[in-house]
């Protein structure tokens, strides 16, 4: 994309928005190198990247904090005879941590529901060595420890030794009533690395010693006394000596540097890009953003898309919807001065760049965007006064260098294309570029004051128009766009709103009537006319939000009270199963009462079935569903998305339903489950009633045989069958053991092979 276009779209603007949410300056210097780029799957991964990172913020972006940069360090240590001082490697060591509490964090995610953070992860290198002597080598406070090498350590015992024995004798002279009269204070301190005394200045020969130096008022001399100068010179010679095993220690700290340096260079990007994405997710959040990948093959629909940095900013912006129909690849927008036409273009064109760089924008979940390798932008006044061209002249100029890259993947904008010359050669050079990047295949946005270009918006195959509308009473701009229809110039209006003298209005006034004919009138009454229809539109779609959110409503009560009334029924049947095992209930009026039940449960599910509304999306050939005509279960055999039909197979019957035709078969989903509580009824033939427990958990199976035991005895069954897989054996375990406990089971064995073998018992009750 040329620098040009991305200036006039304000996207540096953008990207500066976006740094000031990056937590490093490296951070901050790759937002702002941010690009558009064309190529998918890359767009694919860092939109993926976005929404994973956005739907879990919580659990991660916090780890994400301000890191030093390493950049002066990579190039400080090239020659191999440099090494890095205890701040250097500081700053390395931070890194490093900033990098672990980052992992840690997304680690805490799971796998499954965030592929590819954890994926980013997965790319961060680990030099193991380097980290393990940092944390060895390095305390909290960016100090080499005595652990660092026994060389350090035995000279640092050495050292403390020392300076013990050279603080006792200080405080021991301190304490001395023929020294103290002497004493500026009653304190020591260190000049120069050398232990000394606070000494009157006027007393200074009176103890044997070395001045170092004086107060600024002149009255105190810091003297060495000639008892601690060995004291002080041993001092000195093991500070040395810890200065060269420190160096020894950096050096062997920088050389493990040296030797992964491949990998904390690309840890250290690692932690800079995910700075990076920590910053889209908080972009994100600022403007209520989210992704939107760029395809090839997509229409251009961007539903209630804000322009961001106005979205970015504290004011309510107005959403407007940007839309194409099927082969249209043109908008030509027209209407007043000031209502927005500039706006809905720049919209368009800075929520493209953004997509293309990967960006979250702010644009509703339904929105589409083709995949363009050039956007090109030609906005408003582009004279240029150094290079002495007017507007009209720069437009050309702009548009020229660019026409031999215009082709399928291009975006277009072009605001007031032709003005600055003669209005009907400007608007006839418009219709011309237009005609030659349709022909080119190029997308287009446009806007426009000349009425020939928006008659060529209304009658040219491919090119949508669209109107800003403005209030009919108020004629304040609305910003919002009416489709298929052009709009009037308001530029007296816009005129008397900026304080133009009335006489001057007046007299325009008086000029337009003497010039203008019935076009104008009738695009001001469409104007009114769509403005009223929006205004409808809008109170039609509150009356229906408020409708949803009543049927929920009432669909979310009906649905509380379906489960309490069938955990009442199921407590309910259970009692009537437990009096019957505990004699209180004969068998027969158990069954009877067992069979009421059963009844109100099954009506309860038929309602509670039809209660949810279908659609198309969920079904699926195999879905067993209603013909509510003939009241017959039936299997889909083909689903007619176009149309929005399914076809039904009603016991060999085929036919074509549409939704509202069918409904949900009651106790079971829109699809029989696979692995799923199956109780199969057979006929009265001798074949026996059948469990299936495979893919339950022990516990679930047990459960499960337990009321499948209750059933079979209260229907006067003896032959039971329960599927429950090979595998293992856990289930088949779980099933037999409860079996040998359950009472009635006369008898049970694995099935033959014909019967399904060992992933089948077979169980005989008694009477």
């Amino acid at each position: 994309m040329e620098s040009r276009t991305l200036r006039l779209l304000e996207f540096p603007q953008l990207l500066e928005h976006l740094a000031s949410r990056a937590q490093s300056e490296a951070g901050q210097a790759a937002c702002r190198d941010l690009a558009p780029m064309a190529d998918r799957n890359a767009l694919h991964h860092r939109h993926a990247l976005v929404a994973e990172g956005l739907e879990w913020a919580g659990q991660w972006l916090n780890a994400v904090l301000p890191f030093p940069g390493l950049q002066g360090v990579f190039e400080y240590v090239q020659q191999e005879d440099r090494f890095l001082d205890a701040d250097g490697l500081w700053g390395v060591a931070q890194v490093l941590q900033r990098a672990v509490a980052v992992t840690e964090a997304i680690e805490t995610i799971s796998d499954e529901r965030a592929v590819a953070l954890h994926a980013w992860r997965a790319r961060c290198p680990w030099p193991e060595k380097l980290t393990s002597a940092l944390k060895r080598c390095l305390g909290p406070d960016g100090r080499l420890t005595d652990e660092s090498s026994p060389g350090l350590l035995a000279v640092r015992v050495e050292l403390r030794r020392i300076q013990q024995q050279c603080t006792k004798k200080v405080q021991d002279s301190l304490h001395d009533e023929a020294l103290s009269a002497y004493l500026q204070d009653e304190y020591f301190t260190v000049s120069s690395d050398r232990y000394v005394l606070a000494l009157k200045a006027n007393f200074k020969g009176r103890i044997p010693g070395i001045v170092h130096d004086y107060s600024q008022s002149g009255d105190t001399c810091y003297l060495e006394p000639f008892f601690l100068v060995d004291l002080n010179n041993a001092l000195q010679e093991l500070k040395q000596q810890e200065r060269e095993e420190e160096r020894e220690v950096l050096r062997y700290l920088t050389g493990l540097l040296h030797q992964e340096r491949d990998e904390v260079e690309a840890l250290y990007d690692w932690l800079v890009q995910t700075d990076v994405l920590a910053a889209k997710v908080r972009l994100a959040q600022a403007m209520d953003g989210a992704p939107l990948v760029p395809d090839p093959g997509a229409a251009l629909r961007l539903s209630e898309a804000r322009h961001p940095l106005l979205a970015l900013g504290a004011e309510t912006v107005q959403p407007v919807d940007i839309a194409l129909h099927e082969g249209q690849r043109a908008l030509v927008i027209s209407g007043g001065n000031a209502g927005g036409k500039t706006v809905c273009l720049k919209t368009l064109g800075l929520v493209a760049l953004m997509a293309h760089a990967g960006l979250p924008v702010p644009v509703a979940a339904d929105s589409t965007l083709p995949l363009w390798e050039t956007i090109f932008a030609v906005l408003g006044d582009e004279q240029s006064l150094e290079d002495h061209l007017s507007t009209f002249t720069a437009q050309i100029g702009h548009f020229q260098r660019a026409w031999p890259q215009m082709g399928p993947s291009s975006l277009v904008i072009l605001d007031e294309f032709g003005a600055g010359t003669d209005p009907s050669q400007g608007a006839a050079l418009a219709q011309a570029v237009l005609d030659g990047l349709l022909s080119a295949g190029a997308w287009i946005g446009a806007a426009t004051h000349f009425p020939a270009l928006k008659a060529y918006a209304m009658g040219t195959e491919g090119v949508r128009a669209a109107s800003v509308l403005f209030d009919p009473d108020s004629r304040r701009p609305l910003y919002r766009l009416a489709y298929d229809q052009v709009g009037a110039s308001q530029a007296l209006d816009v005129a008397e709103d900026q304080g133009l003298p009335q006489q001057i209005l007046d007299r325009a006034k008086e000029y337009l009537l003497l010039e203008s004919d019935e076009t104008d009138r009738l695009l001001e009454r469409l104007n009114r006319l769509a403005a009223r229809r929006q205004e409808t539109l809008d109170e039609l779609e509150g009356q229906k939000a408020q409708l949803e959110r009543e049927r929920q409503r009432l669909q979310d009560r009906f649905e509380r009270e379906s489960r309490a009334l069938l955990k009442d029924l199921k407590a309910a049947s259970q009692e009537i199963v437990r009096e019957w095992k505990a004699g209180k209930k004969s068998r027969k009026k158990a069954q009877e009462e067992l069979a009421r039940m059963r009844h109100q449960i099954e009506a309860q599910a038929e309602a509670e079935a039809q209660s949810q509304p279908l659609t198309l999306e969920e079904i699926e050939p195999g879905h067993r569903l209603i013909y509510v005509s003939w009241g017959k279960k039936g299997a889909v055999e083909e689903v007619d998305s176009r149309k929005k039909r399914i076809k039904l197979d009603l016991g060999g019957v085929s036919l074509w339903a549409s939704l509202a035709e069918v409904q949900r078969v009651a106790g079971e989903g829109t699809k029989s489950p696979s692995s799923s509580v199956q109780f199969v009824q057979t006929e009265e033939s001798g074949l026996p009633l059948r469990l299936d427990v495979r893919g339950m958990r022990a516990e679930e199976a047990r459960n499960e045989v337990e009321r499948f035991l209750d059933r079979a005895r209260l229907e006067g069954r003896r032959h039971l069958e329960i599927v429950h897989g090979k595998g293992e054996g856990v289930l088949r375990r779980e099933v037999q053991d409860m079996l040998r406990r359950a009472p009635g089971v006369v008898h049970f064995e694995l099935g033959r092979p014909e019967q399904g073998g060992d992933g089948v018992t077979q169980v005989e009750l008694g009477d």
